[in-house]
């Protein structure tokens, strides 16, 4: 039976203003002009607008072809056509110095195809970037690497980032729905073995709601995440970005956001951030302000 499509309630509105037009039209520019991808544009993230108008983005290594097919997300998916841009890093390097940021969120494609995942791109993309400011402050933002998890840890403990934030996104029961190729205890076991081998980084991780996940099951996972060494937690509506993606089971209203944002609070998050648009690196600098 096909489900229905639920009409977006009045709290699910995008502002819009041509104001910084000229300054989100820049940005766009350059990153055409280098070849360098975000994933605010691949993802059709609800707060671009915003974002790029303030000088922000998430930059997306290694590609904009993701090697997976979750059905809550716009990125390209199929078989990457090279192993990734050797030129990469450097340019993603020059793009930040020249916009100028104290703080810098990388994600990237999942890259089953590699041996390490893409983690040593991460390293790569981290040093550059620090040869040209070493005060900036990075998140990465990092695949689940299913098969590969300790190889990567390691890699990553030569050059470590001020934030490691991998995104649990939804509850156990619906992961063979929203992500068919994913295993909830896999990206558990990912965050806890972070947290376990480098204490002193932030740790950090991302729900969305509206999937048709129970109270109880939303709880639960966050309380996976917080038995697993999370420090920051972020929570927000799933938009359906095309017709091709799962529906919206439901939409939460504020009251409820600010509910759930308390209740997770209580469980002992470092800092817990919840709301309709709220995105996994929405104004990430934020933590160490």
């Amino acid at each position: 039976m096909k489900q229905k499509i639920l009409k977006k309630p009045s709290w699910i509105k995008i502002k819009f203003s041509i104001k910084h037009i000229n300054k989100i039209r820049k940005i766009k520019s350059f990153l055409k002009q280098n070849k360098l991808h975000s994933v605010c544009e691949e993802a059709s993230c609800p707060n671009l607008i915003e974002c790029f108008s303030k000088g922000q983005l998430t930059f997306m290594i290694l590609g904009n072809i993701c090697t997976r097919n979750c059905l809550y997300c716009n990125v390209l998916h199929g078989r990457p056509k090279k192993k990734y841009d050797q030129k990469e890093a450097s340019k993603l390097a020059n793009m930040i110095s020249l916009m100028k940021l104290k703080y810098v969120v990388i994600t990237s494609v999942t890259r089953d195809d590699l041996r390490d995942g893409g983690a040593q791109q991460f390293i790569n993309c981290i040093e550059k970037i620090r040869e040209k400011n070493p005060k900036i402050k990075i998140e990465i933002l990092v695949p689940d690497f299913k098969n590969c998890i300790e190889k990567a840890l390691q890699i990553f403990s030569s050059s470590l980032p001020d934030v490691f934030n991998h995104n649990i996104e939804t509850v156990e029961r619906l992961y063979k729905k929203v992500r068919p190729a994913g295993i909830y205890k896999k990206s558990l076991i990912l965050l806890n073995r972070f947290k376990y081998l480098f204490p002193k980084i932030l740790t950090k991780s991302g729900l969305m709601v509206g999937l048709g996940e129970t109270k109880k099951e939303l709880f639960n996972t966050i309380k996976d995440l917080k038995n697993n060494g999370v420090d920051i937690l972020t929570i927000g509506q799933y938009l359906q970005p095309s017709k091709y993606h799962i529906p919206v089971s439901s939409y939460i209203n504020l009251n409820e956001f600010n509910k759930i944002k308390v209740k997770a609070k209580k469980i002992g998050f470092k800092k817990v951030i919840c709301g309709p648009f709220i995105r996994s690196s929405y104004n990430a600098e934020n933590y160490f302000s």
